[in-house]
């Protein structure tokens, strides 16, 4: 079984939930377990949120708005006994130190990214030169016993 799907959403706050419900919908449909959707979810919940915040860039030094500025982008792929979460933006990036290595968790920013490291199986934090950041995570799926969509 394979499910794939891809969201275009504003930066705006009301656009996290609606990421995060998607997903819950997808994976209940599917028949994942609850506590394997739960945290997926709120992983996805924070990289969303970090998209929010982070994700845009001012406007050139010629005044205008680059494309997409105002708007990231999450794919979710649930394929096999393994889903893969993409949330990618259009802002300045992570700072190196980021892309290096996790932060502490009582850091004042950034506990969000450890957060998702914490409830992913893996994990990856990256910069697109000129074109923002990009975090995905996968996590290897358990299934509920009276799932139509098991894997085999």
């Amino acid at each position: 079984m394979s499910i794939w799907w891809s969201l275009h959403l504003r930066r705006e706050a009301a656009s996290v939930p609606l990421a995060r419900r998607l997903l819950l919908g997808t994976m209940e449909t599917a028949g994942v377990d609850p506590d394997i959707s739960f945290d997926l979810s709120v992983a996805l919940s924070e990289a969303c949120a970090n998209a929010v915040e982070h994700g845009g860039c001012g406007a050139s030094p010629h005044g205008s708005v680059p494309e997409g500025a105002g708007a990231y982008h999450v794919t979710a792929y649930l394929d096999g006994d393994r889903c893969r979460i993409e949330v990618s933006d259009s802002g300045p990036g992570f700072p190196p130190s980021t892309v290096a290595r996790r932060r502490p968790s009582l850091a004042e920013h950034g506990r969000g990214l450890h957060l998702i490291a914490e409830l992913a199986d893996h994990v990856r934090f990256r910069n697109r030169p000129g074109r923002g950041a990009v975090v995905s995570f996968d996590k290897m799926l358990k299934w509920r016993d009276d799932s139509l969509l098991k894997v085999s």
